[in-house]
């Protein structure tokens, strides 16, 4: 049986990648997004705002980089979040079930010191085709 063959995700609707890495890679049916800051995808400045506003700015992202890898939102079976502040998880969960529906993918939060360019948070995931 022939091996899968990672094929890796460029999508020009999301913000280029800032260092040596893929937006996201295909490996069989799987998509594994990297951590998406809340860039502009015009710009790729980060977009300052509360948690709220860069969790949606995140997740527009990131879905766009699904779309372009053939997969969506709807199809996230993991998400990562890290945040630099964990009393916001109150509201990060607010936001959060606005764009998720049940069966909730599987997620952890974690609380960092920081993240790359000044960022509140970062949100990496795993979607199936």
């Amino acid at each position: 049986m022939p091996r899968s063959k990672k094929k890796a995700i460029i999508s020009g609707k999301a913000p280029k990648a800032v260092g040596p890495y893929s937006q996201a890679v295909v490996f069989g049916d799987l998509v594994f997004v990297s951590g998406q800051i809340p860039l502009s995808a015009e710009s790729g400045l980060l977009l300052k705002g509360d948690i709220c506003e860069s969790l949606r700015i995140v997740l527009k992202n990131t879905d766009e980089i699904l779309k372009t890898a053939g997969s969506s939102l709807e199809n996230i079976l993991k998400v990562t979040v890290y945040i630099t502040d964990i009393s916001l998880f109150s509201e990060l969960n607010d936001e959060y079930a606005k764009h998720f529906r049940e069966p909730y993918p599987a997620r952890e939060v974690i609380q960092v010191s920081s993240l790359p360019k000044g960022a509140n948070v970062e949100i990496s995931v795993i979607a199936h085709l």
